[in-house]
């Protein structure tokens, strides 16, 4: 390993990590408040923080996953640290529109969609895009020992 660093990536994942735990924490406030250890025993409450901890992991490891496939092919850019710090906020105001912030859920939700749409385009368009010219093969000649 050639120690490569990919900061916009490290910034979206370690962000997305501390996310995925304040969600986990906000889960299991809303189960001990509801006295419910398995499923969600019909607590508005519970469900709608389990689903945002669910929707999380539904689509972040995609839109984390492209980031940094987009960075190592592309490199950093301007464009790559909005999408990473755009990810973030979008999660987190989901979050806390599931508990009802508004217009949290609705920006969360497009934020998400957009990312996703969006870098998988771009990285659908990166192939087919790139120059496809072979490079020019050099031979070299060693002369015959003897």
């Amino acid at each position: 390993m050639d120690g490569t660093m990919l900061p916009v990536t490290l910034m979206a994942a370690g962000g997305s990590a501390l996310i995925a735990f304040w969600l986990a924490l906000r889960t299991g406030s809303a189960r001990r408040a509801a006295k419910v250890s398995i499923g969600d025993g019909g607590d508005m409450k519970l469900i709608a923080r389990m689903r945002a901890q669910a929707n999380f992991t539904e689509y972040v490891p995609f839109i984390l996953i492209l980031i940094a496939l987009i960075e190592v092919t592309t490199g950093t850019s301007t464009w790559l640290w909005i999408a990473g710090a755009l990810l973030l906020v979008g999660r987190v105001a989901h979050g806390l529109g599931m508990d009802g912030l508004r217009g949290g859920r609705s920006f969360g939700t497009a934020t998400t969609f957009l990312l996703l749409v969006g870098l998988g385009l771009y990285a659908v368009a990166i192939p087919l895009l790139a120059s496809h010219t072979p490079k020019p093969t050099v031979l070299t000649t060693v002369p015959a020992q003897g």
